[in-house]
């Protein structure tokens, strides 16, 4: 096909999409403080660098008191109390407002806290729209909900980095939990078949993202070996659970320097004669890293030599830690490894998604899973696999819990498939992710941001 009948399907793909959303946005009490939590950060480059600062001491943040401390002060050094609101002398309306909305939610009084500390307790009461809750019990009700609604999910434990081998045995322990919840939850669970079965077999309703660096202390560029053997023994036990449970484990990747370690080890315990029938698996492609199409076709041609009875899965995403490599880069000297224009990303983005679905189209037992929030990448992966005449169900959309609620509401009003992921965890544990993601998508060029903002729809959806 060529590229002006792909993007005429791409602009009526994006059409029906956006025509799906939900008219009224968010619906809930908070949603007004959030939004405006949200406009501050796109439109405050010093408050974004404090959020950044924030991930690196959250670590040191053992109550949600420290949490707030720490918070505070580095949003009081991005502006200064009266800018916030704070000060004794006049102040914006808006900030005003926000903070004394805020301090509502927490249940204090504006007067009795700086502004700054109302805003890291709104922060925080924000991470409950992410978080689904503190572990996959807790989140029963809000993955049947899911469920019912034609969503199926992929759960996340929350958690910093792991510093000891207690600290990654502990990690194996609630993976393990979590799959056996999650096992049992998904069993009572209605028949969905556009959720339960696609072209290729049936799909488990138990799926677990892991981090492989989380299961040891040892996951370092500089030391392979010693990373593959820490991780092997607890990857190899919850490969097993999750042939047991006929449960999907998904491997996340995380920052450039582990993942050949963790691309090696996963590939290689897969490969194992024990798992030739199973367990369903998958693995994330970060498509802002600029050799990520060669890594695509040394994934494409494992699944080829590998023959398995469950269909392998890539989940393609842009990659979350642009700014870690691009910062490590610097230091070291070293080539820029991620893209470093939007638009060169989103085509090759878009370039990747094309070769996963030829793929599928030609037979390889892989199942594509696109994960994005920008409606041209996902009308672009629907227009590209109607072309292949592709089943509807062959292609799998995804979204992040909080973020892409409406976008999932939109997919699912086209009748496909989306997957929900959802972090679990201690809400002090999730606000580094909550953070992450708050800076993800409120960049100046988030789409989001551009689509929340009014802009034409139909410029939104040109090619990049």
């Amino acid at each position: 096909m060529d590229e002006v009948t792909l993007d005429e399907r791409v602009q009526v793909w994006g059409s029906r999409l956006a025509a799906g959303l939900p008219s009224g946005g968010l619906r809930r009490p908070r949603a007004g403080a959030e939004q405006l939590m949200m406009r501050w950060l796109i439109g405050d480059p010093r408050l974004r660098a404090a959020l950044f600062r924030f991930v690196d001491v959250r670590p040191a943040c053992h109550s949600r008191s420290e949490l707030v401390r720490h918070l505070s002060e580095l949003l009081e050094e991005a502006g200064g109390r009266e800018r916030f609101g704070a000060g004794e002398g006049p102040v914006d309306g808006e900030h005003s407002g926000v903070a004394r909305r805020l301090a509502r939610l927490t249940g204090r009084r504006a007067l009795e806290l700086p502004t700054a500390a109302a805003a890291a307790l709104g922060v925080a009461s924000m991470a409950h729209r992410f978080i689904a809750g503190e572990d996959a019990e807790a989140a029963a009700g809000e993955l049947r909900s899911l469920w019912e609604h034609g969503r199926c999910v992929t759960l996340d434990l929350l958690g910093e980095a792991t510093l000891t081998e207690g600290e990654g045995e502990l990690y194996a322990e609630r993976c393990t939990q979590t799959l056996r919840t999650l096992a049992q939850l998904g069993a009572a669970w209605q028949p969905a078949p556009m959720l339960d079965h696609d072209g290729l077999g049936p799909l488990p309703r138990a799926n677990l993202s892991v981090k492989v660096s989380a299961l040891t202390p040892h996951l370092r560029a500089n030391a392979p070996r010693r990373a593959l053997e820490a991780a092997r023994e607890r990857l190899l036990a919850l490969l097993r659970l999750a042939r047991e449970l006929d449960a999907h484990l998904h491997v996340d990747m995380e920052s450039l320097d582990t993942r050949e370690s963790i691309t090696e080890l996963f590939l290689e315990l897969l490969a194992r004669d024990e798992f030739v029938a199973g367990p369903s698996a998958g693995i994330v492609l970060q498509a802002y890293l600029t050799d990520s199409e060669e890594q695509l076709e040394r994934l494409l041609a494992w699944v080829e030599g590998n023959p398995r009875g469950a269909p392998f899965t890539v989940r393609l995403v842009k990659g979350a830690y642009w700014d870690h490599e691009v910062v490590l880069a610097a230091q070291h000297g070293w080539r820029t490894p991620v893209f470093t224009d939007r638009r060169a990303c989103d085509r090759h983005y878009e370039h990747l998604t094309r070769r996963l679905l030829d793929a599928r189209a030609g037979g390889l037992a892989l199942r594509p899973a696109i994960a994005s929030h920008n409606l041209r990448s996902l009308a672009h992966a629907l227009a590209y696999a109607d072309a292949l005449r592709l089943e509807p169900e062959a292609v799998e959309l995804q979204v992040l819990r909080g973020l892409g609620d409406d976008t999932a509401a939109a997919i699912n009003a086209c009748g496909r498939r989306v997957r929900v992921y959802c972090p679990v965890g201690d809400l002090v544990a999730g606000m580094a992710y909550l953070v992450r993601r708050l800076l993800e998508n409120t960049s100046n060029d988030s789409f989001l941001a551009a689509l929340g903002s009014g802009a034409d729809l139909r410029l939104l959806l040109e090619r990049p």
